[in-house]
């Protein structure tokens, strides 16, 4: 029996991703896909292999944390206190 064709929606919560990041894999990281018509389709066993072999974690970095604008170093606390004083 032929393996079923799924939708970008089905893929999105078998990988537990939105279908946007779908959408953006497709485009940038040439995630298996099939386009039939207007529609992208996908077999389970091709998204499966790609993600094993790591495609979908190539090329991409670990968000930089935004600064902490309201927080003080000690160091600088203490300069305060003893300008204060």
């Amino acid at each position: 029996m032929a393996e079923p064709w799924l939708s970008a929606d089905d893929i999105a919560a078998h990988l537990g991703i939105t279908k946007d990041t779908i959408y953006t894999w497709i485009a940038e990281k040439d995630m298996p896909a099939h386009k039939v018509g207007r529609l992208w389709k996908f077999q389970a066993s091709e998204i499966d292999n790609w993600v094993r072999a790591g495609a979908a974690s190539s090329g991409s970095q670990a968000p930089t944390p935004a600064p902490n604008v309201g927080a003080r170093s000690y160091d600088h606390h203490n300069e305060e206190r003893e300008g204060a004083q």
